[in-house]
């Protein structure tokens, strides 16, 4: 993904989105679990790091995974403004017949849908640490909360999702057994 930028801000911010637009992307999937507001993140992202360049070029990942996470959270804003679906994790995660899919997909739908049912703050927490491999003190940095905040959102984030797929796991068992 490429975006074309006025020829102010310079090679250095054109070398930047070439280097990272891919990475910011794949983080805003896994924040919104949606490619089309994933790539809105990242336009709007790339827009405001470059309305900042002056101060972004200090340290430029830093600077626009910040920003993702703060539109990230405007979305989550917005959508809690709507009517919500009470659906079961199974009734959203819905297997393929056996053979139409390989397990990758139907891994990947199941890891998904358990990171849909995060609170927002355990999903921002799990994707900055487990997918972007930030450690403790660079997602406290990007989330500004204290690291003691990031490890309890880490811990609750992972028990959550561990009890999810053990569910979706067994009653995906019940239904080959039958």
């Amino acid at each position: 993904m490429t975006m074309m930028m006025p020829s102010r801000l310079g090679s250095d911010f054109d070398d930047f989105v070439n280097t990272h637009s891919t990475n910011l992307l794949r983080s805003a999937y896994l924040l919104t679990l949606d490619l089309g507001h994933a790539q809105d993140l990242v336009q709007i992202t790339l827009l405001k790091t470059a309305r900042h360049w002056s101060v972004a070029r200090r340290a430029p990942e830093a600077y626009s995974r910040r920003v993702l996470v703060n539109a990230s959270r405007d979305r989550w804003r917005a959508l809690r403004r709507r009517p919500q679906d009470d659906q079961s994790f199974s009734a959203q995660c819905e297997i393929p017949e056996p053979g139409s899919y390989s397990q990758q997909v139907v891994d990947h739908e199941t890891l998904t849908q358990a990171l849909r049912l995060l609170e927002q703050s355990q999903r921002e927490v799990i994707v900055l640490r487990y997918f972007l491999d930030l450690n403790v003190a660079e997602t406290a940095q990007v989330l500004r909360v204290p690291e003691g905040t990031v490890k309890s959102h880490a811990s609750r984030g992972l028990e959550r999702m561990r009890e999810l797929l053990l569910r979706e796991s067994i009653e995906r068992g019940n239904a080959d057994a039958h």
